[in-house]
């Protein structure tokens, strides 16, 4: 068998037979960089047994006294195609049969027989099995919850914005061994699985008690965005979701947890987990932990209004949005600015558009009284005036 360092490869055996038939061995084996005995060697094989003899050939040795007997072989591989079952319950059936054989002996029997995977089995895929998906019907059906812990940023910047070993990194380590520990922020994520829509806190810890505050509070954020009504949070086993406390906090929603180390079953949120990795947490240098809570909220206003999504056919995550939205941050304060089209339409309704303009469009001016007109003020004059003066501020 080759491997990295052969000094010949089975062209090179090639070129070596066809050099040794008018030179002598000794001088083209130097030529070649092999002794006069390889060449030799390969030189007798072909001659012995042609092409065949300078291929290469399995270094398995002849007697193996604890080799798996071929009927068992045989019989892994009719199991496999006939009931197609895996290579556990294949290992448990013969054992079970009085054919003691071990689940990693029939994994690596059935991979080299080209096997080992269902789909190579039935190559037009009409028996196997579909992959399963995990839809949510409308907003509020199913929200992905997760804790992404990442790494506290030292003040003057760590080690991404200095390099390692640089005198800044260097003295940062100092200071953490010293006094000052690095810690972790827990980044808690909240993403609904219909819109997309998601909802993110930098919080000291990842504790029930954060968690069930965490979850109240995107409770209500969601409530603002027309989300009003959650049937099922799904979460991993972490500590804080397999609390009592937990439960008793998710006001009658169903609490659904994914399976032991499956983390794909909860992959919206693992996803976003990674986008925020990607596009925020490391896409640009930090000098502090404060400098990137603080621009947290901005990043998750991009993600939910401008940032186009794939799962929601290229658009906004808000563009999917059914209702209106009530909690309008002050960057969307102008009609202007709130008026965002996707594809021609607006993700705020009509009836959402014409109360923002009712709400911020000044109040109209006080008639100016005449040469002979008296302005006489009454209580509900004075009530609208107040009323006006309230809703401009």
């Amino acid at each position: 068998m080759t491997h990295k360092n052969a000094p010949l490869t089975v062209e090179g055996r090639r070129r070596l037979i066809e050099r040794c038939r008018t030179r002598p061995i000794a001088h083209v084996a130097a030529e070649m960089g092999i002794s006069r005995a390889c060449a030799s060697k390969w030189v007798n094989r072909y001659r012995r047994h042609g092409e065949l003899g300078i291929e290469d050939r399995s270094s398995t040795p002849h007697h193996q006294p604890t080799a798996t007997p071929s009927e068992v072989l045989e019989l892994i591989e009719k199991l496999r195609r006939t009931h197609k079952w895996s290579a556990a319950r294949i290992a448990f059936e013969l054992t079970k049969a009085g054919t003691p054989v071990g689940r990693r002996t029939v994994s690596r029997h059935l991979a080299e027989i080209g096997l080992n995977r269902r789909r190579f089995i039935d190559p037009d895929g009409e028996a196997n099995r579909k992959p399963q998906r995990i839809h949510a019907r409308r907003p509020g059906h199913m929200i992905h919850v997760d804790v992404k812990k990442v790494g506290r940023i030292p003040n003057g910047g760590g080690w991404r914005a200095h390099g390692r070993g640089s005198d800044q990194a260097k003295a940062v380590d100092r200071r953490k061994k010293k006094t000052e520990r690095g810690g972790y922020v827990y980044l808690h994520s909240a993403i609904d699985g219909y819109s997309r829509l998601a909802y993110t806190e930098a919080l000291p810890d990842e504790k029930a008690t954060t968690a069930i505050a965490f979850l109240h509070r995107a409770r209500a954020w969601f409530a603002a965005h027309g989300i009003t009504r959650i049937e099922r949070i799904v979460t991993d086993n972490g500590a804080c979701y397999r609390a009592e406390s937990f439960s008793r906090a998710l006001l009658g929603a169903r609490h659904q947890r994914i399976a032991p180390y499956t983390p794909r079953h909860n992959g919206k949120v693992e996803r976003y987990n990674r986008i925020l990795a990607e596009e925020f947490l490391y896409a640009r240098t930090w000098t502090s932990e404060a400098q990137r809570t603080q621009l947290l909220g901005r990043w998750n206003v991009h993600y939910n209004y401008h940032r186009p999504h794939t799962a929601v056919g290229s658009q906004p995550p808000a563009a999917r949005l059914p209702g209106s939205v009530t909690n309008v941050m002050a960057s969307y304060t102008q009609i202007s600015q709130t008026r965002r089209y996707v594809k021609g339409r607006s993700h705020l309704s009509k009836d959402a558009m014409r109360r923002m303009g009712e709400f911020f469009a000044p109040a109209p001016p006080d008639p100016i009284p005449g040469p002979t007109e008296t302005r006489t003020e009454t209580p509900d004059t004075r009530a609208a005036r107040s009323r006006r003066r309230r809703r401009i501020r």
